[in-house]
């Protein structure tokens, strides 16, 4: 498949059109997405719609937006004007945007064209893709697996060829371990780096838009094309300069945790994946260091307390009144009851409980206090380890992408598939998943995660982008 960045050349050389682009997607749609259920909704009209409007204005001599001929997807979280949007979950069904989150506003203005939104677990809470209410993604390499989540529908319709680039959010690692699994690249910005305004909620603290690609150039594509201060979040980053200039991989010193391999869970081929991409990144001329970080044991436990909690307090809105499923009841507790009860998954009402308990009474010092401490620890430790290398390397996942069924029913061994990206989200700085190898006995690709320090997005992807060419 051709890269975005190719499309939006062919465009400006008059060798394709937009509409032509964007109907050579719909119909691929058309045919394979049945096998994969990517997609909750293809916009169709709108998007040749839009499509259309670009080619006209090229036809009449002006410039069209630096996004012309590139086409995105969206996840299911990200408000679109005029088109419904559900986080996967019942208790949204049918309630339509009433504004563009920021990140589709840049998108629009740019002249991309948006081609549907993708299937998610419900309320980005999941690691599968299973918590829909509505679909289960497959990945498209083999569809007896499952794609990740909870972005696995963008990182399925990458994959599959659906799209140039997909939008996800990452809230603890649901870019980054579903690009894993799929094989594909995908990146979860510097916390503020990316407008959350018009992202439906599941951890404010936590939640950052990044994209998703094939390829290291249309990653970076994907991130400036929605980066930049926005008023209307107000935990937006003022302060637009990025950091770091990359130049070569070569004297960069990239440090890996001490033991890793011995981590429980960890898969025999992955331990062995990685110790040959250590030896092929320190003969570009890297330095590769051993780091002691005491504190990743603990931000898993931390993560879910904090994630649960901030979950617990954004679910409170939907009621059954104000959006979405609205059921009779003979009172107000009951309606409360009735919509929540069947509106939300077993997955969402787990985490709400979780978070609930954690803020109650008697139980706010022992929980979530905390764990607040131990997130400024791990903080404060990964600058202590950025003190001393340029960036961090681990595995994005423990495993390869498992079957369906394999642990959906074992919460906590799904929760452990998000170990090694929690910390990032902790911290709030910068990190991305990239391809490389896969599992000796069924191909199925590993994915590594490369960390850097807050405000170094660019240096990231481009440092990655080095590795993987030489690779």
């Amino acid at each position: 498949m051709e890269t975005a960045i190719k499309s939006i050349e062919a465009v400006k050389s008059g060798k394709k059109s937009v509409s032509q682009i964007t109907k050579d997607f719909l119909k691929k749609i058309k045919e394979e997405d049945s096998k994969i259920n990517s997609f909750l909704e293809v916009f169709e009209e709108s998007a040749l719609k839009k499509a259309e409007e670009i080619d006209a204005k090229i036809s009449s001599g002006k410039t069209p937006g630096e996004l012309a001929g590139a086409v995105f997807a969206i996840k299911d979280n990200m408000l679109y004007e005029g088109k419904e949007i559900t986080c996967a979950s019942k208790i949204l069904k049918g309630h339509i945007s009433s504004y563009n989150s920021t990140a589709v506003s840049k998108l629009l203005e740019k002249d991309a064209v948006i081609i549907g939104r993708t299937n998610m677990d419900e309320f980005a809470m999941g690691s599968s893709c299973e918590n829909s209410a509505y679909l289960k993604t497959a990945n498209p390499i083999d569809t007896q697996f499952v794609p990740g989540g909870s972005s696995g529908g963008s990182a399925a319709a990458v994959k599959a060829g659906f799209c140039h680039i997909a939008y996800g959010s990452d809230t603890g690692g649901s870019i980054r371990q579903p690009a894993s699994f799929c094989g594909i690249w995908g990146m979860k910005p510097t916390y503020g780096r990316v407008s959350r305004y018009g992202l439906v909620a599941f951890a404010s603290s936590l939640d950052q838009i990044g994209p998703m690609a094939n390829s290291w150039e249309d990653l970076l594509l994907g991130y400036k094309a929605v980066k930049g201060y926005d008023e209307k979040d107000s935990t937006s980053i003022k302060d637009i300069t990025e950091k770091g200039e990359f130049n070569s991989v070569k004297g960069l010193k990239i440090a890996v945790i001490k033991n890793l391999e011995k981590l429980e869970g960890l898969e025999s081929d992955l331990a062995e994946t990685s110790s040959n991409l250590l030896s092929k990144i320190s003969s570009m001329g890297a330095k590769i260091i051993e780091v002691d970080f005491k504190s990743f044991k603990y931000a898993l436990p931390a993560y879910y307390i904090l994630a649960s909690s901030e979950a617990s307090s954004n679910l409170a809105r939907f009621d059954g009144f104000r959006y979405g499923l609205s059921l009779e009841a003979p009172n107000l507790t009951k309606a409360y009851m009735k919509n929540r009860g069947e509106g939300f998954g077993s997955e969402v009402k787990r985490r709400i409980l979780l978070g609930t308990h954690s803020l109650s009474s008697g139980y706010y010092d022992a929980y979530y206090l905390k764990a607040q401490k131990v997130r400024n620890f791990i903080r404060k430790e990964l600058e202590e380890v950025f003190s001393q290398a340029d960036l961090i390397l681990t595995p994005s996942s423990p495993s390869a992408a498992f079957k369906f069924g394999e642990k959906i029913n074992d919460p906590l061994s799904m929760y452990l598939s998000d170990i090694f990206t929690i910390p990032v989200n902790l911290a709030g700085i910068c990190a991305l998943s990239f391809p490389f190898g896969t599992r000796k006995k069924d191909n199925m690709p590993y994915g590594f995660q490369l960390m850097a320090s807050h405000m170094k997005d660019e240096f990231l992807i481009k440092t990655a982008g080095e590795i993987s060419c030489a690779l």
